[in-house]
């Protein structure tokens, strides 16, 4: 089963696995690099890594619209589910999974803040270990280092996708060392050049990956698909 990711700029990501769509983070009317519109976007499911308005504040519309079920740790479900009439969620909480039509989605640790944007409290912040048939991808979201990776990475990485920004997350010198411990065949970059306070030069960045990890390198342009 082959799986199409497409970066929808900041954080956010689109996932189709020929049958399926499946958003991580959405934020599009609002992001200064988003390419599409939060009305016009496909979803039968979405993740949702943390509370932060850069990464919730699409959901609810989207999910009103298209009737998708919203996936995020309890606290987030249930909010978005009583604040925003949200009817599809699954709340769920760090180590547990689910298995949903495309496939397995399991809850990881990160380091960061949650949140949400009315200043409710947002549970702990997440990322996201998902597998589609043979292919297992893991999404960091918004995070610092933090030596587990290890573990994560030791079930087979296809495709790690991490934050480079810096300043609010791990920037690309503590994503190098995230990469030798995941150990992913694949990598790409997210949470940069949204706005000037988290401005990367991600090629220099995947000259880097090439020369100091095992890992291929991959940097899509906002819009821009990555095929497993």
């Amino acid at each position: 089963m082959g799986v199409t990711l497409t970066w929808l700029g900041h954080g956010g990501w689109s996932m189709n696995d020929g049958e399926r769509d499946i958003l991580l983070d959405p934020f599009l009317a609002e992001c200064p690099t988003a390419n599409v519109a939060a009305a016009d976007i496909a979803a039968d499911f979405i993740l949702v890594s943390h509370g932060h308005f850069d990464h919730v504040a699409d959901v609810s519309a989207i999910a009103n619209r298209t009737g998708a079920t919203v996936v995020a740790i309890f606290e987030i479900a249930q909010w978005l589910a009583n604040n925003h009439q949200v009817k599809n969620t699954i709340g769920m909480n760090i180590g547990g999974g689910v298995s949903l039509p495309f496939g397995h989605v399991k809850m990881t640790q990160a380091f960061h803040s949650s949140q949400l944007p009315d200043g409710s409290y947002g549970g702990e912040p997440a990322g996201f270990l998902v597998t589609v048939g043979d292919k297992r991808i893991y999404f960091a979201c918004d995070t610092g280092l933090f030596s587990d990776m290890q573990l994560i990475g030791s079930v087979g990485i296809e495709l790690a996708v991490l934050p480079i920004g810096d300043l609010f997350t791990m920037g690309p010198e503590d994503s190098l060392a995230a990469i030798r411990l995941i150990k992913p065949k694949r990598v790409a970059p997210a949470h940069y050049n949204t706005w000037p306070p988290i401005e990367q030069d991600a090629a220099a960045w995947a000259r880097q990956v090439r020369e100091q990890t095992a890992s291929e390198p991959i940097v899509p342009a906002v819009g821009e698909s990555i095929e497993l």
